[in-house]
């Protein structure tokens, strides 16, 4: 189990509209590498589909990203032999091979790993997994509250520069 303690960094960021979070996805991308993971955190709605698809597309991907919530994964080839896995545990009470699955995906290097509903599985999580909650002031706004390690926010710093 780690000790999610150690994820001491924290950033908040104000998503005005869609169009705001899917820059904000693209630029979340461009500081992706192989071997990252991400989780959202939010309410049906709140935005972790749409924000999952501009990281997709900010990573290389052009094709249609969709909800896994009845599929549980889906995996989109990026370039560079590089994949995006993106999970949605919403569904399940109990992660079963799921969790081999996913610990398989996160130990590869090749891989940056998106978990909604991720609960049943955080105990596998790495260390600098980027937490993401999502929140919704208004009904166009979102709230962005980032969470993760020291080091891995080094990584992020700017990026609520790009959004003040």
């Amino acid at each position: 189990m780690h000790d999610f303690s150690i994820l001491q960094s924290k950033m908040t960021i104000l998503i005005n509209n869609e169009s705001a979070m899917e820059r904000f996805g693209e630029h979340l991308a461009n500081r992706l590498r192989p071997g990252d993971a991400i989780e959202l955190i939010g309410d049906v709605g709140a935005g972790k589909t749409t924000l999952t698809r501009a990281i997709a597309r900010g990573l290389g991907f052009g094709g249609e990203v969709q909800s896994p919530t009845f599929a549980i994964s889906n995996r989109y080839q990026l370039p560079n032999d590089m994949m995006l896995l993106h999970y949605d545990f919403y569904r399940l009470t109990e992660p079963g091979i799921m969790q081999q699955e996913l610990q398989e995906s996160l130990a590869d290097g090749r891989n940056i790993v998106i978990i909604e509903w991720g609960d049943i599985i955080r105990d596998i999580m790495p260390v600098n997994t980027i937490k993401i909650y999502l929140s919704s002031p208004t009904e166009q706004s979102r709230e962005l509250n980032i969470k993760t390690s020291d080091a891995m926010m080094a990584r992020l710093e700017s990026l609520d520069e790009d959004f003040s």
